[in-house]
């Protein structure tokens, strides 16, 4: 075949591709997902595997399996053709003139990268220091497979040894530097950043190397930079603030278990899955940020952090830690034996150990509650009113006032308080309100594509769009639903709903004419029909996402009848109304039992 790109696309499935970056779920021919270029709470992202296209109906961003690359990485299309070339087990010719023509600079950053990782592999096995190098990983419970599946290495003390290595396979000193490997001197000649230290390549997604931590192991030679570890600077390809390392090992596994769990070092990492813990990440010494949020969210939303957490609480890792909250995450802490870090317990104990340590994680809340009492006189005024302070504002950034009102009793008992005096302290506590940039945003390298900037929408307004999807797909189904449930809807799926009831045979084009707004309301059923499409292609799927989009709808209406009603129950009872309130009282749970059913 003459193009590689033709035969990346015929050798590659976009379901495949798209699913490494995603959590997918099957709808009906077709799968869908939460857009990842946009917030939003219900999938409005599909793809289809029949086309090998995908389309986003709240941005309307959409493309081929290169377009989807390009947006998720952020890069160029030499870039995205780079990396499906990679998965797709497609040799680029490096003479070929469509290859030498898509040769950027950031690629050749990556074969930098990937040389300098050889380079350093080759050292770890072959040179005197390397040895003992791979002896101490040996004896900190490494075996020889996990030392070459994370690719290890060392770097040897010697000022140009890497420098010289790149120059000799055509890559200059200054290409050595834009990777991070190389630092220039005042007078301007460059030498190897990394000296006399263990390596640790660091891997996107795709598994491509894009930066490196080395850990010392012999003190180099005039070396200013003498940290136990040192990590290469921002480049092109690597942000430490966008990389989460082992990912790209660990990404299956957290989807398998809809769990992932975050611990601070490379050892911690490595150590875990090779113990048999493999949804397991690293942070690479920096808190947790946003761009780092919207990669885990393809995965899981559960989240196990095992940080080293004082009394006085890191507040770098508590601010990603509020970040996580505020974006939905299921947050647990681990608790881990005094002074010691999950390599130690794997080391010293078992997989097994560590694994029982991150299964019995406590949830966020609970782990400040117990943690403010450490070392601390809860009969001690003083102590009472810090723990109050430590407490409090954990407490009050709960979601669920159930919830609340629990933490608000246990701290009262623990603290042999009034509730009402800790509920009055608390709402003097201002929370700073939540804020994630929209990933359209947080992309690398990724302009501003004129959509709007906050693409949120109401998760109600997102289940009658699709419902109404469904309903365009087999018109027959609108008899299904009640003219009342649909009265309660707002904008076009009320009124486009409304309509089909009154006629079930009306077609696209008379819809169109007859509303007042023929341009926005042709634009919004374009998008609904392309939608029914999709599903039209399983009636199975189909019937089965009507019945759970229809059963949503309304538990989303009985929910705020509830809600509605117990306010008004409220009211009549400090009204001394017995009689009304019984009556409601009996109409609340009569809707309670037909929810539950």
């Amino acid at each position: 075949m003459d193009s590689p790109i033709e035969e990346i696309k015929n050798r590659v499935n976009i379901v495949d591709i798209i699913g490494g970056y995603l959590k997918l779920q099957k709808a009906g021919a077709n799968w869908r997902a939460c857009c990842p270029f946009h917030n939003e709470k219900g999938p409005s992202f599909f793809v289809s595997p029949s086309r090998q296209i995908w389309h986003c109906f709240g941005c309307s961003k959409g493309g081929d399996v290169f377009s989807f690359v390009k947006e998720i990485e952020g890069v160029e299309f030499g870039d995205a053709l780079r990396i499906l070339a990679h998965k797709a087990g497609v040799e680029l010719k490096p003479q070929s003139p469509e290859w030498q023509n898509l040769k950027t600079e950031r690629q050749r950053v990556y074969d930098v990268c990937d040389l300098s990782c050889r380079f350093y592999e080759a050292q770890l096995e072959k040179s005197k220091t390397g040895q003992e190098a791979k002896k101490y990983l040996l004896s900190r419970g490494l075996n020889e497979e996990s030392i070459i599946k994370w690719r290890l290495g060392f770097a040897p003390d010697t000022w140009q040894g890497l420098s010289d290595f790149l120059v000799g396979r055509d890559y200059d000193r200054e290409e050595a530097g834009k990777a991070g490997l190389a630092v220039k001197n005042k007078e301007g000649n460059f030498y190897d950043r990394f000296r006399g230290r263990i390596m640790f390549p660091v891997f996107d997604v795709n598994s491509q190397v894009v930066g490196f931590g080395g850990r010392v192991f012999e003190t180099p030679k005039n070396d200013a930079e003498g940290a136990k570890y040192i990590n290469i600077s921002n480049t092109l390809i690597y942000d430490k603030s966008r990389i989460l390392y082992g990912l790209d090992k660990a990404k299956v596994d957290i989807r398998k278990k809809d769990s992932c769990i975050l611990v601070e070092g490379y050892m911690d990492c490595i150590l875990s899955h090779q113990a048999g813990v493999p949804n397991v990440v690293a942070a690479s010494g920096t808190a947790l940020t946003p761009w780092h949020l919207n990669l885990l969210k393809r995965y899981s939303q559960n989240l196990t952090l095992s940080f080293d957490m004082d009394t006085g609480g890191n507040e770098a890792s508590k601010r990603g830690i509020d970040l996580a909250r505020r974006e939905g995450f299921n947050i647990k802490m681990t608790i881990m034996p005094e002074g010691k870090d999950p390599a130690d317990v794997i080391v010293e104990q078992s997989g097994e150990a560590w694994q029982e340590i991150a299964d019995k994680a406590k949830p966020i809340v609970e782990y400040y509650f117990n943690l403010a009492f450490v070392g601390r006189d809860s009969s001690n005024i003083s102590d009472k009113k810090e723990i109050a302070r430590i407490v409090l504002p954990e407490i009050k950034k709960l979601s669920n006032k159930i919830e609340q009102n629990y933490w608000l009793q246990e701290l009262a008992k623990k603290l042999k308080a009034r509730e009402e005096d800790l509920e009055q302290e608390m709402g003097k506590i201002k929370i700073e309100a939540g804020y994630i940039e929209p990933v359209s945003n947080l992309q690398a390298g990724q302009a501003k594509s004129g959509q709007p900037e906050n693409c949120q929408r109401p998760r109600k307004e997102l289940l009658e769009e699709e419902l109404l999807v469904l309903i365009l797909a087999d018109p027959k189904s609108v008899a299904e639903v009640s003219r009342e449930l649909v009265e309660r809807f707002a904008g076009l799926a009320k009124e486009i709903i409304l309509k089909i009831k009154s006629d079930p045979e009306i077609v696209q084009a008379e819809l169109e004419k007859s509303f007042a707004e023929p341009i926005e309301t042709a634009n919004f059923l374009g998008q609904v029909f392309l939608r029914s499409d999709l599903e039209k292609e399983d009636m199975d799927g189909f019937k089965e996402n009507f019945a759970a989009c229809l059963c949503q709808i309304e538990k989303m209406h009985l929910k705020e009848d509830l809600n509605q009603l117990s306010f008004e129950i409220k009211n009549a009872e400090r009204e001394g109304d017995l009689e009304k309130s019984k009556d409601l009282l009996t109409q609340f749970t009569n809707l309670a039992k037909k929810l539950n059913q």
